[in-house]
């Protein structure tokens, strides 16, 4: 038997993006459900490295581009949030870091490198020294500059905790979700044995998207899968450290971040260039023997021995760009009913929702009277991966 539920605003996929619009949206008196058909946080957001970014890492050449311009403003409004003085209120979403690192190990080229980055950000970049070092880099054989960023570093399990609290009853666990139209206009979705009535429907799952495009029979817009072998590691002589490593091109040879593991031990998680194009086409073992050997090389300090190493495939789905690029922001498009987006990076979750909302606006759409969602089926949080990736049954 169908159960009927009526709302303003359906969202379907329960990242941070949808999360964040769910939260707004509900701040400003709307009623809405959120579906998600996994577990909330379980897709791309749970396997980001959590870095809130101010663009400094794209103008590593020394000019500003539009993505370094779009997401500066981004690590002050998630600092106000989290400080329960934002557009939503964060307090209590644990932070790893109050600021993120540009690390050149000290060659000619990083060091080169690192001046421009510094110079481009306009006093965003400050050197640091001594027991100002990330304490990973607090070693008396370090030999390299080191440049602090105003951006932060989230954990993101507990964002995904802290969302669903804002989420309040607006969230539904469904796993079949198809179109409902009424005169050939979309009037809301089916999800499982529930009639949704809605406003406007909105898609933000990630790579889910591309399935919940076919099952309503679109084409556009059309996906792309970037894809990346990410390496993490896990062993008690790994110290804290958030930081992209530069190299001479215009990306990070290595970007690492830390997390705390629910043993007390501390998990490096390794993104950059070495989780790009040589990275994908390595097989797991070949990818650990190169993170291994970055390690030894940039920091032949710390102990390996007792180092647990395992990687993950991420694919980071984003609108279609010329050969596979990084798009500079958020990104929305919309069909009658139907709003189609991803935010295309953690830190531009608060731009796609803008971007949503000043399409509600202009389209006059208005909160209805208030709804009571009570007893749905609701999702799960993700876990973190690293638990899973590295858990001992014994």
């Amino acid at each position: 038997m169908s159960l009927t539920l009526n709302t303003d605003i359906a969202i379907i996929g329960g990242g941070i993006a949808g999360l964040w619009l769910n939260a707004q949206l509900r701040q400003r008196g709307f009623n809405t459900l959120l579906i998600e058909q996994n577990s909330l946080g379980g897709g791309q957001s749970v396997k980001s490295q959590g870095i809130i970014h101010g663009g400094a890492k794209y103008a590593l050449h020394g000019a500003l581009t539009g993505s370094s311009e779009a997401i500066a403003e981004m690590p002050e409004r998630w600092r106000k949030a989290l400080n329960g003085e934002g557009e939503l209120d964060l307090r209590g979403v644990r932070l790893l870091s109050d600021a993120h690192y540009l690390w050149s190990p000290g060659s000619i080229a990083g060091n080169l490198t690192s001046f421009f980055a510094s110079k481009a950000m306009r006093g965003r970049v400050d050197q640091v020294k001594g027991l100002q070092l990330p304490p990973a880099l607090q070693h008396k054989d370090f030999k390299g500059r080191v440049y602090r960023l105003s951006e932060l570093v989230l954990d993101v399990p507990s964002l995904v905790e802290r969302m669903a609290e804002l989420a309040g009853d607006s969230l539904l666990h469904a796993q079949a979700i198809t179109p409902r139209y009424e005169n050939a206009r979309l009037v809301g979705v089916q999800a499982d044995d529930y009639s949704i009535n809605a406003q406007r429907v909105v898609f933000c799952a990630g790579a889910g998207t591309q399935a919940l495009l076919q099952a309503f029979a679109l084409n556009k817009p059309e996906q792309q899968l970037r894809p990346l072998h990410m390496v993490l590691a896990k062993g008690p002589a790994l110290l804290p450290l958030y930081a992209h490593c530069l190299g001479g091109g215009s990306k990070p040879r290595i970007t690492v971040t830390t997390h705390p593991a629910a043993d007390g031990q501390w998990v490096w998680y390794l993104g950059g260039n070495i989780a790009e194009a040589d990275g994908v086409a390595r097989s797991e073992a070949e990818q650990i023997q190169a993170a291994q050997a970055e390690v030894a090389q940039l920091l032949p300090w710390v102990a390996q021995e007792q180092t647990q190493w395992a990687t993950l495939r991420v694919d980071r789905a984003e609108p279609v760009q010329s050969g596979l690029t990084r798009p500079d922001n958020a990104f929305v498009t919309e069909q009658g009913a139907l709003v189609v987006g991803w935010p295309t990076k953690l830190a531009l979750a608060p731009d796609f929702s803008d971007r949503v909302i000043k399409l509600f606006e202009r389209d006059g759409i208005q909160p209805s009277a208030a709804q009571s969602y009570a007893d749905l089926p609701r999702p799960s949080v993700a876990q973190p991966v690293w638990e899973t990736l590295f858990n001992d049954p014994a």
